[in-house]
């Protein structure tokens, strides 16, 4: 089934030369059904990357896909003002909708206190609003660590380097739906300079965690009903992420490390292989219909609290 999306927008072109079926508004509007409404709020700088790579993965289901994008209110030094203005909805522009499910994507503040992040008071209202006007909210890396700071007040610390590469995972909480279908150890992008406290999430009643890894930590984390599910990994990253991020810091001369089990042999040179592009396909697959479609209620009006 298809994700609709606006048919100027980049991501368009990109899935449909990928064979990802992309429905423009007109054919979506002759289909009996009721698409699912995903919003998505990106946090990153480089908005037109990361709305095409969710795109791709919410794209890949058998779901039709109705997908709004969001920003939060301060100024884009990476994306032109005119792609924001056409594509993009502020928080007032939504507050009286409701929404099947919303992806929150990462940030490139970690490194700073939540509170001292200049939309932190603007982020937390759109949180909270979640617990009314969202079924299931889908935390990435910093925003999974803003939502468990916000919501459990699970903190994090900077790590002594930079959790930078692809890291092997297993599933540690059994019959994780979330997981279903996941191989024993599977693979996951991770770029960040702090962790989450793991043993603030342990101690916490209404939290599970579901997979970690043994060099990466905690990587997902769930409520009960998975109205919030929180993934400290870039699983939206494409083939070429990691490296674009390596080569950028390299040329401007900054201490990075060569992001771990990427570049066969260690070798920069070389083209990476792509050995997670499955598992991000099905956790997004197994979020949109266990945790979304099959739960959320055909009236969207009447979405229940939590």
């Amino acid at each position: 089934m298809p994700i609709k999306i606006p048919s100027n927008l980049p991501a368009t072109r990109v899935l449909q030369e990928e064979n990802i079926f992309v429905m423009d508004t007109k054919r979506a509007k002759s289909q009996n059904i009721r698409p699912l409404r995903i919003l998505v709020l990106n946090l990153m700088p480089t908005k037109i990357v990361t709305e095409t790579q969710i795109a791709r993965l919410i794209g890949n289901t058998a779901l039709q896909i109705e997908m709004e994008l969001m920003t939060v209110n301060r100024p884009s030094h990476h994306t032109s003002m005119e792609h924001i203005i056409t594509f993009y909805k502020t928080f007032p522009d939504v507050r009286d909708e409701y929404y099947d499910g919303m992806i929150i994507t990462g940030a490139p503040v970690e490194l700073m206190e939540f509170e001292d992040v200049d939309y932190w008071e603007e982020l937390c209202e759109i949180m909270q609003w979640s617990r009314s006007h969202v079924y299931s909210t889908f935390h990435i890396c910093w925003g999974a660590q803003a939502g468990l700071y916000f919501h459990y007040g699970v903190g994090k610390y900077p790590l002594p380097s930079k959790m930078f590469g692809i890291f092997p995972h297993r599933i540690v909480h059994k019959n994780a739906i979330l997981f279903r279908g996941f191989d024993d150890v599977f693979f996951a992008p991770h770029s960040r300079h702090t962790d989450v406290n793991r043993s603030q999430i342990v101690s916490n009643p209404k939290l599970k965690i579901l997979a970690e890894s043994a060099e990466a930590g905690v990587y997902a984390v769930m409520t009960d009903a998975g109205r919030q599910i929180f993934v400290t990994g870039h699983p939206e990253y494409d083939l070429h992420t990691l490296g674009a991020e390596y080569h950028r810091d390299k040329e401007l001369g900054q201490l990075i490390s060569i992001p771990k089990h990427y570049f066969p042999n260690d070798d920069d040179t070389l083209q990476p292989l792509c050995t997670w592009r499955s598992s991000a396909n099905l956790l997004f697959s197994n979020w949109l219909n266990y945790f979304v479609y099959q739960a959320t209620p055909y009236d969207i009006g009447m979405m229940p609290p939590f």
